[in-house]
């Protein structure tokens, strides 16, 4: 049996070929902050009146989409982050280093030098798609084991929000090879994949390992960006299938709002989620990003589509309106993951329109506002309200939202009740209640604060929704969307041109 396996271990090998395989869905971003820092949002009194936004023709009929491109050269001129962040920083892109990231692009850099020094010890660099489906795969490794961990560990970056990690993994990954085993994805969208995948692979002894052996044929090297885990289904599942991946040689690169001992904290059967906090803590780096600067505030939003004020209704359609052009909105359908569809109120030109409890207030989650930021590049939301217990529920699907907008660079037109800092107002921790009050921290007595939500997950998301609402308003962000969305309807056209002439 040994000699037979030792043949068909040659034989593999021998049709093993390099491959450039660069399917990240990594749109890079130029972060071009300011020194000023002005007011969020317009705080509207009833029946006022409004200028023309300042950029009428950005609106095209298509969803953003940039993909990376395929690259086949210039490996040798890249030296690592910490290189290229002070490249930026010298040409004014960046701010002047802040000692927090500086002190974290030398963690990533030391990866950087490891990851290219062990290349081959990691097989990174011998990636073949196999020929064989995940499940025979999966039939396969019973007679031929294959797992071994990695050479190398992995890192994990936590810290504050707006604080740069999401750039600085971004960095990282820009400088990767192309031809390496890699992939960056946003935790919700890796989880949902995951899930997808699970379903397909049904009826199989232990699909997790089969699914594990999937992702690692695809990549070595992961990059989990906004880590966090909410969900128990999810917290049951990391647990043996990290185990899984890890023994197939994956690293883990992950940024997260949380440190590894307070992931999924207070969750249900937290118990059997603990492994996975200690194989985590053993295969990676834990690193604490600590600057203070929320770098998200620092853009300016003195013009952008975030309305306070009650009785709104009129206005966002007016403005909505403004965005179709000629287009004349109708219901529509927006596709979501494993075959279901979503409708939508009213939708054309790549916009869609949503009363917020048509969108926050029902059973939805995170596959289906992926589904409508495909589809759509800009959502328009009416009548955001103030976040409190009595909907709580709302509150977690409104922060997935912002979350799936933010990762997809889409762009938000909405009404609210208060500022994105006074939405979550009444939403706190377990921390500060009993600050606040020791009788708060209970969420069962019956004197406590009708209005105060204690929730933990919720009161630590609440500041990363704050941060991204702000920079989502911002002039540089609704530009930068406006640049993307005319170089996209520039490569739409192109293509038609070429169908034509085909």
């Amino acid at each position: 049996m040994r000699a037979i396996a030792r043949s068909i271990h040659q034989f593999r090998s021998a049709l093993r070929q390099k491959t450039c395989n660069y399917s990240t869905g990594l749109v890079r971003r130029r972060r071009l902050l300011t020194n000023s820092c002005s007011g969020l949002a317009h705080e509207l009194p009833n029946n006022a009146s409004f200028d023309r936004f300042r950029h009428p023709t950005f609106f095209g009929s298509r969803p953003l989409s940039i993909d990376a491109v395929q690259v086949t050269n210039g490996d040798a001129n890249r030296g690592g982050p910490l290189v290229e962040y002070e490249r930026r920083i010298a040409v004014g892109e960046l701010f002047d280093g802040d000692a927090c990231q500086v002190g974290t692009l030398r963690e990533l850099q030391r990866l950087y030098d490891e990851l290219v020094q062990s290349a081959d010890a990691c097989r990174l660099d011998r990636y073949t798609a196999s020929r064989k489906s995940g499940r025979s795969r999966w039939l396969w490794s019973r007679f031929i084991p294959q797992s071994s961990s990695a050479p190398v560990k992995g890192l994990y970056l936590y810290g504050g929000v707006g604080t740069g990690k999401t750039m600085l993994m971004d960095l990282f990954f820009d400088q990767l090879q192309c031809s390496w085993r890699k992939k960056r994805i946003h935790f919700h969208d890796f989880m949902l994949n995951v899930h997808s995948c699970l379903q397909k692979h049904q009826g199989v002894e232990d699909p997790l390992e089969v699914v594990a052996g999937e992702i690692s044929d695809e990549a070595i090297l992961l990059c989990l960006d906004e880590f966090m885990v909410t969900d128990v289904a999810d917290a049951l599942i990391l647990n043996r299938l990290f185990r899984h991946l890890f023994n197939n040689g994956v690293i883990l690169v992950a940024t997260s709002n949380r440190a590894p001992d307070n992931l999924y904290e207070r969750g249900l059967q937290r118990d059997l989620f603990l492994p996975f906090i200690a194989a985590l803590k053993e295969r990676c780096v834990v690193h604490e990003i600590g600057s203070a600067v929320d770098y998200r505030k620092l853009t300016s939003a003195e013009q952008g589509f975030y309305f306070v004020g009650k009785d709104l209704s009129g206005l966002l359609k007016e403005k909505f309106q403004q965005l179709l052009g000629d287009h004349e909105a109708h219901p529509e359908e927006a596709e979501v993951v494993m075959g279901r569809t979503l409708k939508v109120p009213l939708g054309a030109n790549g916009c869609a329109y949503f009363p917020f409890e048509e969108l926050c207030d029902r059973p939805m989650g995170a596959a289906d506002y992926f589904g409508l930021c495909k589809k759509y590049h800009t959502l328009a939301l009416e009548g955001v309200p103030i976040f409190g217990l009595h909907n709580r529920t709302a509150a977690y699907r409104f922060v997935t939202l912002v979350d799936v907008m933010y990762e997809n660079k889409c762009r938000l037109m909405c009404t609210a009740e208060g500022t994105p800092l006074e939405l979550f107002d009444r939403i706190v921790t377990i921390s500060d209640a009993q600050q606040m009050s020791p009788r708060t921290s209970s969420r069962s007595r019956k004197n406590d604060d009708s209005e105060l939500c204690v929730d933990n997950e919720l009161g630590f998301a609440k500041d990363r929704t704050v941060s991204r609402l702000t920079e989502m308003n911002s002039k540089e962000y609704l530009e930068h969307h406006a640049t993307a969305l005319e170089a996209n309807n520039l490569h739409e056209d192109v293509n038609e041109d070429k169908t034509v002439q085909a």
